[in-house]
């Protein structure tokens, strides 16, 4: 399929789509690796595809060479006035002050290397963190702002919807509960977003009857949505696109759900609920069979411990276990502050938190850290990782410039070391290129949420 974004129509729990979207300016990069391109396949029957254009030039992080020098463009957006520094140089990727632990050498070729070597069509997926529309986010149901021009430069983009679609419910017995209109799929969508992960700990803020509504937003909106259903398999069921003769598929899940809820919240069979990866088997048995029939598997995850910034074991313990079940990419959120990616000593790519995206933070702080994670992905392969540096400033994000753009870019690139990833891709040498289709330091002690509503909003 040439051109075109994935459906927008199809079943709004898992579902599948077809396309991919034009390409635009490019960002600086670093050569990619070099493999013969596949023949496009045609279009699945059923599949159905729009147009989606690149949007304006913007600044990147190449988490790709740590000795790569990234020449900057100019970008919309700037500091909490909105104004613009101007164009930005970023330094490379490891910056003095990153914590002294460092990752681990990328081999020449990892374990599963055969197996991961880059293969069909490049594809460009996009990641972005924790979104709600409470407080000054509100304004995010009108328009995300020119941060769109990023998400629409991607094939796909994925985020975590961190709120019930609901206007109705009971509001859960905790501090924080966050409910959205259902305009709030409207916006995702006029912003270039596809599909959005629901698994995580204010998914069901407002009980069974906000998870309902969800679903029933979801499905009359026909916007993908993971992570959440009326049992457990449909929880766990990915969505799946094909863009460029590419079969990937997204799973949701989460491992931060609150004690005195857990039960409650999690799906089951024939129990309405999310996908709560504190069941790992079930989690693993997911991505076994999402790898069966994809190219591409991809793991989002609700995970970690707000404000801290470093990967903890319970993020980096089940990353090989991912891994091995067949995970070719794996990101996460939940901290409210950045967290490092990079690529695994295995070959997958792994992003422990992108932190938040539209949040009602403001000011300039680690919770205002934001950005978009882009990579290009060939089959199981990412061969290339750039970071969008964004500041949230009255609740969105906006395209950071100048020395703000700097600071983000050196936070996002010193968090490798700690979280035992690799500024490089991998060297897969001369493996063979098999045909298309073949084969399947801890942050600070508040709380995330309490941080970010002491925060003025603006």
């Amino acid at each position: 399929m040439v051109g075109g974004r994935p459906a927008a129509g199809g079943p709004a729990v898992g579902g599948r789509a077809s396309g991919g979207r034009a390409s635009g300016a490019p960002a600086a990069r670093i050569p990619t690796v070099e493999v013969p391109k596949e023949k496009r396949s045609m279009a699945v029957s059923g599949y159905r595809s729009t147009g989606r254009r690149r949007g304006a030039p913007r600044i990147a992080l190449v988490l790709a060479a740590a000795s790569a020098t990234l020449m900057g463009c100019g970008l919309l957006g700037g500091g909490d006035d909105g104004s613009s520094n101007g164009p930005v140089q970023a330094g490379v990727l490891n910056q003095p002050g990153a914590p002294a632990t460092t990752a681990p050498a990328a081999p020449s070729v990892p374990p599963g290397g055969a197996q991961r070597a880059p293969t069909g069509e490049p594809v460009t997926l996009e990641f972005a963190g924790d979104v709600h529309f409470a407080g000054s986010s509100a304004a995010g149901l009108t328009s995300l702002g020119p941060i769109i021009q990023t998400l629409t430069a991607a094939d796909l983009t994925v985020l975590n919807l961190e709120t019930a679609i609901t206007t109705g419910g009971e509001p859960a017995s905790k501090a924080f509960t966050f409910r959205a209109p259902p305009q709030a799929f409207t916006s995702l969508r006029a912003a270039g977003v596809d599909v959005v992960n629901v698994a995580n700990n204010h998914g069901m803020d407002y009980g069974p009857t906000g998870l309902q509504d969800t679903l029933r937003a979801a499905q009359a909106a026909k916007f993908p949505v993971v992570g959440i259903g009326q049992d457990d398999v449909e929880a766990f069921q990915p969505y799946r696109t094909e863009i460029k003769g590419q079969r990937i598929a997204v799973i949701g899940a989460t491992r931060v759900l609150d004690d005195e809820l857990a039960a409650a919240w999690t799906a089951g069979p024939g129990k309405p609920g999310l996908a709560s990866a504190k069941d790992l088997p079930k989690l693993l048995a997911a991505v076994r069979a999402a790898r069966a029939d994809s190219d591409t598997v991809v793991v989002f995850l609700h995970w970690g411990v707000e404000m801290r910034s470093c990967a903890g074991e319970d993020q980096t313990g089940i990353v090989p276990a991912l891994v091995d079940a067949g995970a070719d990419i794996v990101v996460g959120s939940h901290a409210h502050v950045l967290e490092g990616g990079g690529w695994h000593p295995s070959g997958a790519f792994v992003d422990y938190g992108l932190g938040n995206f539209v949040f009602y933070a403001s000011g300039v702080s680690a919770t205002t850290q934001s950005g978009v994670l882009r990579l290009t992905v060939q089959g199981r392969a990412v061969t290339q990782a750039e970071w969008v540096p964004a500041r949230i400033v009255n609740g969105l994000p906006r395209l950071a410039t100048g020395s703000d753009a700097q600071a983000i870019l050196a936070a996002k690139g010193g968090l490798q070391g700690c979280a035992g990833l690799n500024p490089n891709p991998p060297t897969w040498g001369a493996i063979p290129v098999t045909p298309q289709g073949g084969g399947a330091a801890t942050g600070g002690a508040a709380t995330g949420e309490a941080a970010a509503a002491a925060t003025p909003t603006g």
